[in-house]
């Protein structure tokens, strides 16, 4: 603690500068917590509600380390962000601070192989896998195509490829091997079905269920881009129970007490399959669903962990009976600015928006989920209200590049089915 006019204050190092971290430095702000933030990015999107900038590669242990010890930080903090709560953990451990995660738990839920192994080792239900820095064909003989190739420690589904036979398996081994900051690629058995996700929050070790939504994905051959995230997930009690058992098989073999969880799955209808989980929040617009589908403040919640505060989870009704995120791609351009979305926002038809990424980005076209523009919310009672907004919505908004085209792919964003 530092003391300024007389007065004790703390200082928070937050890593990354994303829309989430602009909500959390808000809600140190209130708790009269000065910020520094920490991000790559000269134009992070948090910066201008942070106290102090640092450009920093946040993947950089020594640097976050030294930044922090000039600092004279009372603790490292992020969310939403599985990669860098590694070094929130790794530096927080090191230099003796607080932190809601231990580095060897923060390792293993965010290395695929290590997390695979664990799932394996306490009866996690979970695609057959192998792990590889160089492709080896007779270590995957026993698996079926298609299979699934992905990077052991990207993000944001960097890297991940569906393939069905061998010349498409070699191309997609050696990208996710280069993204790899280790050099390392998982290849596993593709599991047909729908993904859900499972916003959880582990309280003493019991987890509790925010918000199970569907992530809903661009219809492409071979990769796998989240364009919607939508609530509710249509299932049966008996699918609900065994997301709930599998959800506690989890923190019970990673030994989680007391986090945040995302854990992602494909489901038939009847059982699950676990595609990986973090001891997290999910990304982008994700703290908003969780906060309109059951009114609980998971980023409020993470900084009262990380003061040594037990945050009290309690799940509300949900705000409407239809919640869906929805993000905006575009077609490769300079962007320059968004147009329609405030006034879309005054008639009622969006509850947010948010855009996240700076002026002047060029796009290239659509890789992973990190290449979208824009989120907003769509909130309604009825697939007819909803699908009514939504028309409007897409019909009035425009993304526009520095020549004054709109690049934005409203072909990407579909009505509700029932």
């Amino acid at each position: 603690m530092r003391k300024l006019g007389g007065n004790v204050y703390m200082k928070a190092f937050v890593l990354a500068g994303g829309l989430p971290q602009i909500t959390l430095i808000k809600e140190l702000k209130k708790r009269n917590i000065a910020t520094v933030l920490g991000d790559g990015s000269e134009n992070a999107l948090a910066r201008p509600y942070a106290d102090q900038f640092c450009q920093v590669n946040i993947f950089d242990i020594e640097a976050v380390r030294n930044i922090a010890v000039q600092e004279g930080v009372d603790f490292l903090i992020t969310c939403c962000a599985d990669q860098v709560l590694l070094v929130v953990a790794q530096v927080s451990e090191m230099l003796g601070l607080p932190c809601y995660l231990d580095y060897k738990t923060a390792k293993m839920v965010s290395d695929k192989e290590l997390m695979k192994k664990v799932f394996v080792e306490n009866r996690v239900p979970t695609s057959q896998y192998v792990v590889m820095n160089e492709l080896d064909l007779s270590r995957i003989r026993n698996l079926q195509y298609p299979l699934i190739v992905k990077p052991v420690d990207a993000y944001s589904s960097k890297g991940v490829r569906k393939v069905r036979n061998m010349e498409e398996l070699k191309c997609a081994f050696d990208d996710a091997v280069q993204i790899s900051r280790t050099k390392t690629a998982l290849v596993e058995e593709f599991f047909a079905g729908e993904e859900i996700s499972a916003d959880i929050f582990v309280v003493d070790g019991t987890v509790h269920i925010l918000c199970v939504s569907n992530s809903e994905k661009i219809r492409d051959d071979d990769r796998f881009v989240i364009f919607r995230g939508r609530f509710p997930v249509h299932a049966s009690p008996k699918l609900f129970a065994e997301i709930r058992k599998v959800s506690q098989q989890i923190a019970d073999a990673f030994e989680i007490k007391n986090a945040p969880m995302l854990v992602q799955m494909i489901t038939d209808g009847e059982q699950v399959s676990v595609l990986e989980f973090c001891a997290r929040t999910g990304g982008g617009m994700k703290y908003l669903l969780i906060r309109h589908s059951c009114g609980v403040d998971v980023i409020k919640a993470v900084v009262d962990l990380t003061m040594g505060i037990k945050p009290v989870i309690e799940v509300c009704t949900p705000e409407n009976k239809y919640i869906v995120n929805d993000f905006i791609y575009c077609r490769p351009g300079v962007f320059d600015h968004m147009e329609g979305f405030e006034e879309q926002l005054k008639e009622g038809n969006i509850s947010d928006f948010h855009c996240l990424r700076p002026r002047g980005m060029r796009f290239n076209g659509i890789t992973s989920s990190s290449d979208r523009v824009a989120g907003v919310t769509i909130q309604a009672d009825t697939i007819e209200e909803f699908n009514q907004k939504h028309r409007t919505f897409v019909d009035s908004v425009k993304v526009l590049d520095t020549d004054g085209n709109d690049i934005m792919r409203h072909d990407l964003l579909p009505e509700l089915t029932v």
